[in-house]
């Protein structure tokens, strides 16, 4: 593959060191950095940014890393620097954008089935209350909390019976944050298979050779599948589909009209 590129060495460099500060200041950074939900109170505006550099384990920076140079080397050295930065930021940003959008969905949703017993401030404010225990949010515990912050209102929490999994899924929704730069590798990935179809790649749980252009789709149809099933993974599958999206509808147009062919250094 030859010698790294430049903006590939300069956002690995930055997220590596992103990853080891963590280690040192971590929960301080992931609550400043990390993408939360709008309505959460740990939302700051930069995070749409900053969460492309954060990384929640060892091998999520790794898998990313190694994908953002694999794939990003050859796609930078045909592109130049400046446009692939374009590219990586703009996948990052879409994959953000989808995320949300889809945790705004499952909020509103869960909203509509008890909108006649609060108001939409007193609904954030539930959904904003502290439900974990260690590392787990458990549904007891955001009940009562819930239903606390109800009672001092003067309401009956009663209403919180309605629909409580759709309820509690709104509640994560909300407190979980977004972190990686999933979205944005995705997006790369996607152009890599538009420029080098033919090019042969493996999984590491299916060590059988595919071509790109059959492997990246299967790739997001994983991810399409398990977030349609609303299945816990601990993984923002509509991030990783909203990067892919855009890196399709950026390529799609760059193609259609032989953008692909001016470099941006």
């Amino acid at each position: 593959m030859g010698r790294m590129t430049e903006a590939v060495k300069h956002l690995l460099i930055i997220n590596v060191i992103m990853f080891f500060a963590t280690q040192l200041y971590g929960d301080q950074m992931f609550q400043w950095m990390s993408l939360w939900f709008p309505k959460n109170v740990n939302f700051r505006w930069w995070q749409i940014i900053t969460h492309m550099f954060m990384h929640g384990s060892l091998m999520h920076i790794v898998f990313n890393m190694y994908a953002l140079w694999a794939f990003g080397t050859p796609l930078e050295r045909v592109w130049g620097r400046n446009k692939f930065l374009f590219f990586y930021f703009s996948a990052g940003l879409g994959s953000a954008a989808l995320h949300i959008g889809v945790n705004f969905y499952y909020v509103q949703e869960a909203y509509s089935s008890i909108s006649n017993f609060i108001s939409k401030d007193i609904y954030y404010e539930i959904l904003n209350v502290n439900s974990q225990v260690g590392n787990q949010f458990v549904g007891q515990v955001f009940f009562e909390n819930a239903a606390s912050v109800l009672r001092s209102k003067g309401i009956d929490p009663q209403f919180l019976n309605i629909d409580f999994p759709a309820l509690f899924h709104a509640h994560t929704s909300l407190k979980i944050p977004a972190v990686g730069a999933s979205g944005a590798i995705y997006g790369i990935l996607v152009a890599f298979a538009f420029m080098y179809s033919e090019a042969k790649l493996m999984l590491i749980f299916l060590p059988v050779p595919i071509k790109a252009k059959y492997f990246v789709p299967i790739l997001i149809a994983v991810d399409l599948i398990f977030g349609i099933g609303n299945v816990n993974t601990g993984v923002a599958h509509f991030a990783h589909i909203g990067g892919a999206l855009i890196g399709f509808i950026m390529m799609w147009y760059w193609k259609k009209n032989q953008f692909n062919n001016k470099r941006w250094d």
